[in-house]
C-alpha cells in the first residue's frame, strides 16, 4: 500500500490538503468525518468505468467501506467556503451529500479530466492533474460569499474556545455566527467544534501505544472521559477503544 501524506498545494486559495492511497491488497477503509468539502477521484474496479470523481460534502459521522486491491484514491480537501469557486455549488448545498463531478462541472469537462487521470502513471501525476483542474476552476471563479471570511476566522478559534466566546471575540452575536455557518457551510459552529474535538482526540490517541483516555479527553478539550465516550459513540458508533482498534487495522482516510 502506498500513501502520499496530506500536503499543501499549488492552489492555496482552494486546497487545504491532498492524500493519495494506492492499494496492494484488499483493506477496510475508515473515513473520519470532516466539515470541509472533498474532491475524490477513484481509479480501479470499484469505480464506474474504471475511473470516477465525486464531491463529498460535510460529514458528521464515521463511514466505513471496503477498499479493493489495485484501487487508487486521490482525495483533495478544500478550504472552508472554497467549494463554490471549485465546484460551482456552495459548501452548504453539498453538506451530507456525495455528488458526481459530472453534475457540477458538466460531462464534457469531466470526460477530459477522466481521460487525463486514466493516463497518469503514479500518485504524484494523479495529484498534479487534479490540482491543476481545481486551480483552473478557481482562476475563473467570481468573488467569495461574504460569510466565508467570518467562518474561517471562527473555525480557527473554535478548536480551543466555545461558540459564545468566539462570537464575542469576533464582534458578532452567537445567533449571527450560527446563521452564517449554516448558510455558508451547511453545519453549525457547535457541530464544527464537536467534529474538531473528535478529530483531535483520534489524532492524540493514535500517537500513543496505549492511550490513557482520561488524558486524551483532557488534551482534546472534553469535559472528562465520559464526555469523550458519549461523543465517540455518537460520531463513530463505537467506543474510543473500538475505533482505535479499527483504525490500526484499516486505512484511515481524511
Amino acid at each position: 500500500m502506498f500513501t502520499l501524506a496530506a500536503r499543501g498545494s499549488s492552489a492555496p486559495s482552494a486546497i487545504a490538503a491532498l492524500q493519495v492511497v494506492e492499494l496492494d491488497a484488499d483493506l477496510r477503509g475508515v473515513l473520519i468525518p470532516r466539515v470541509e468539502v472533498q474532491v475524490v477521484a477513484r481509479l480501479g474496479l470499484a469505480a464506474r468505468g474504471g475511473v470516477d470523481v465525486h464531491a463529498l460534502g460535510a460529514r458528521q459521522t464515521v463511514h466505513r467501506k471496503q477498499l479493493r486491491l489495485g484501487q487508487r484514491v486521490v482525495s483533495v480537501r478544500l478550504h472552508l467556503g472554497a467549494a463554490e469557486a471549485v465546484l460551482g455549488a456552495p459548501d452548504a448545498e453539498l453538506a451530507g451529500r456525495v455528488v458526481s463531478l459530472e453534475e457540477l462541472w458538466g460531462q464534457s469537462a469531466v470526460c477530459q479530466l477522466l481521460e487525463q487521470l486514466e493516463r497518469a502513471r503514479g500518485g504524484d501525476e494523479l495529484s498534479a492533474i487534479l490540482e491543476g483542474a481545481i486551480a483552473e476552476r478557481v482562476a475563473k471563479a467570481g468573488a467569495r460569499r461574504p460569510g466565508t471570511q467570518l467562518v474561517r476566522q471562527a473555525a480557527e478559534r473554535l478548536t480551543s474556545a466555545n461558540v459564545n466566546a468566539v462570537a464575542s471575540e469576533l464582534g458578532v452575536s452567537e445567533r449571527h455566527l450560527r446563521r452564517v455557518f449554516q448558510e455558508t457551510i451547511g453545519v453549525g459552529p457547535k457541530a464544527f467544534a464537536k467534529l474538531s474535538r473528535f478529530r483531535r482526540a483520534v489524532r492524540v490517541a493514535r500517537e500513543q501505544a496505549t492511550p490513557s483516555w482520561a488524558t486524551v479527553a483532557l488534551s482534546a478539550g472534553y469535559y472528562d472521559q465520559a464526555h469523550l465516550i458519549r461523543e465517540f459513540r455518537t460520531i463513530a458508533g463505537v467506543t474510543p477503544r473500538a475505533l482505535l482498534g479499527e483504525l490500526r487495522g484499516a486505512q484511515a482516510m481524511d
